[in-house]
């Protein structure tokens, strides 16, 4: 009986209707209400990712194509990088504007930050600058890449030993023959050669000297 009386209301009963449900649609949530469901979902989301130290390749990289700040990623663990400063990107837009002067005349690809390359599995980086001698070659991919020629780092105030010494183990691991370290602290650049399973010292270089490859 309910249904046939609704179905048979006039359309100005029915305009009253809705305008009734209308007024009755949820309000929006007062700002600690708000605050509250995203605490909620926070705990959620935290939950169903998986903890530090349980991390897998597959989910590193769905992480980092899913979010804007730099992250790189060794054995499970994710590790969250500072945003750059303003010296950093100087230091970093100056030298990528020689790299790639130099390399692509020659057949090849320079590339910056943030791009992520594999160290191995297990393990991800995201360097200031990538080269490769030939863009053919099949290390050059597009969602990552897996390996490099020469790879360049501008030393984070931060952290320093991360570039200085743990990217120095993490690039000989990876069996890329150069590495090449600017630090802003003192105005210097140092080319690192590899020789056999680490890298020796080719040349430190300061304001005014000229720095060169092998």
């Amino acid at each position: 009986m309910t249904v046939e009386v609704a179905s048979r209301a006039g359309p100005g009963e029915r305009r009253s209707r809705c305008a009734g449900e209308a007024a009755a649609a949820p309000r929006e949530p007062a700002p600690r209400e708000a605050a509250a469901s995203q605490a909620a979902l926070d705990i959620l989301l935290c939950e169903l990712l998986p903890r530090q130290g349980c991390w897998s390749d597959e989910g590193y990289l769905w992480l980092t194509g899913h979010g804007n700040r730099p992250v790189e990623f060794t054995d499970g663990f994710i590790e969250e990088l500072p945003l750059p400063t303003s010296t950093h990107q100087a230091v970093l837009s100056f030298l990528y504007v020689l790299f790639r002067a130099w390399i692509r005349p020659r057949g090849g690809i320079a590339a910056f930050s943030a791009l992520r390359m594999r160290v191995r599995e297990g393990k991800f980086r995201e360097p200031d600058i990538l080269l490769l001698r030939d863009r053919s070659d099949s290390r050059y991919q597009d969602r990552y890449w897996q390996g490099a020629d020469l790879v360049a780092e501008v030393v984070s105030p931060d952290h320093p030993d991360r570039d200085l010494v743990e990217k120095r183990a993490d690039y000989a691991e990876a069996g890329i023959p150069e590495y090449w370290i600017a630090d802003p602290r003192d105005e210097t650049l140092t080319v690192l050669v590899l020789r056999g399973e680490a890298y020796v010292e080719h040349g430190r270089y300061g304001r005014g000297e000229t720095a060169h490859k092998r």
